[in-house]
């Protein structure tokens, strides 16, 4: 296993801390608290690395809210300060941890995401299957309550394998460490905050061991997961069944994790395999029900939007290609038209 030093300077060199702010400041420049930060750039950022360099660093506290996508989700915002912070750590970090991931973890990585997610799903049962000819089954798992269950002293002990930097470990458990969820207690402490991209590289870090367990120890062959959410492919339902008694263990003994007891399933491909907002079939793919009402629901709020003044016309237009963009990774010629169609029909009334 390679081993990290010298993370902490490279997290903290105001090179490092400039182009994280030029990522992080993409479509946000009309953000208040982005504007104001920005108003005094220069003097910020050299602030944050004193701060950083003299270890007087720390994080501040977060704002949240309620988001519906589609099932309501917790939102914790950072402040900008903060959240330019956890782009230059993201920077650092990704580089020595990505090599380590499985190909078919999918959530939050370049050239992955959920439509490849689904392209590797339907490759698989397909060729599982023969095309349908042959017995295929899909088992489906997701984790209860995934971000608010983290283990926090379990992550930082799997982050402290690769990375031998004293200063650097000093400000990733400041990170871990400035949130926790309802399910922490006075022994542990628990939960990442939805909203921070240090959340989504942690989470791949902290399920990349359980990947390695599905692979190296029950060797499993076809698998994928995405986030939380993970399906196995294979011909043998018994065989699906026997694999949830370890799964569940490893989770609970390793991670601290549960599945979620009302979402372990085996499916017949010919079912129809529901995973990550589309339904695969033999022969075609279909977009679920409640992803399309959501696409729906939400171009009708984009087109208020731009009634109202809030949005101009490129913003709209774009909008709506990116929601045809979705319906285009599924079997929906149809939708795509009434989509279209409906959409005329509220810009015109």
């Amino acid at each position: 296993m390679k081993i990290y030093k010298n993370v902490f300077e490279k997290i903290i060199s105001l090179e490092n801390l400039f182009s994280a702010w030029d990522k992080f400041k993409s479509n946000k420049q009309k953000k208040r608290d982005v504007q104001h930060f920005e108003w005094r750039l220069e003097e910020n950022i050299f602030q944050l690395h004193r701060d950083l360099e003299s270890r007087n660093y720390r994080h501040g506290a977060y704002t949240s809210f309620y988001i519906r996508d589609p099932k309501q989700r917790h939102i914790h915002k950072a402040t900008v300060r903060d959240r330019i912070l956890h782009h230059a750590i993201f920077a650092a970090l990704n580089p020595i941890f990505e090599p380590t991931f499985i190909s078919n973890s999918l959530s939050c990585r370049i050239d992955k995401g959920t439509h490849k997610g689904i392209d590797i799903l339907e490759k698989l049962t397909r060729q599982t299957s023969s095309n349908a000819f042959k017995p295929c089954f899909v088992l489906k798992c997701d984790i209860k309550k995934f971000f608010e269950t983290i283990d926090h002293k379990i992550l930082l002990s799997i982050i402290r394998k690769r990375i031998k930097d004293t200063d650097a470990l000093w400000l990733l458990e400041e990170i871990v460490e400035s949130f926790i969820s309802q399910y922490s207690t006075l022994f542990e402490r628990k939960g990442l905050p939805i909203g921070n991209l240090t959340s989504q590289l942690f989470a791949n870090i902290y399920l990349n061991e359980f990947d390695q367990f599905i692979r190296h120890k029950l060797k499993v062959k076809h698998y994928i997961r995405y986030t939380d959410d993970f399906v196995i492919v294979t011909d043998n339902k018994r065989y699906l069944e026997n694999l949830i008694a370890p799964i569940r263990s490893f989770l609970l003994n390793n991670l601290a994790l549960e599945l979620h007891p009302k979402k372990i399933t085996i499916r017949k491909f010919h079912q129809g395999i529901d995973f990550l907002g589309y339904i695969v079939l033999p022969y075609y793919r279909l977009l679920r029900t409640k992803t399309r009402q959501r696409i729906f629901k939400k171009l009708k709020k984009r087109v208020e939007e731009y009634k109202k003044g809030v949005i101009n016309k490129q913003t709209l237009e774009q909008s709506l290609q990116s929601y045809l963009g979705v319906l285009s990774h599924a079997d929906t010629y149809e939708l795509s038209n009434e989509l279209k169609n409906q959409f005329w029909f509220w810009f015109n009334e």
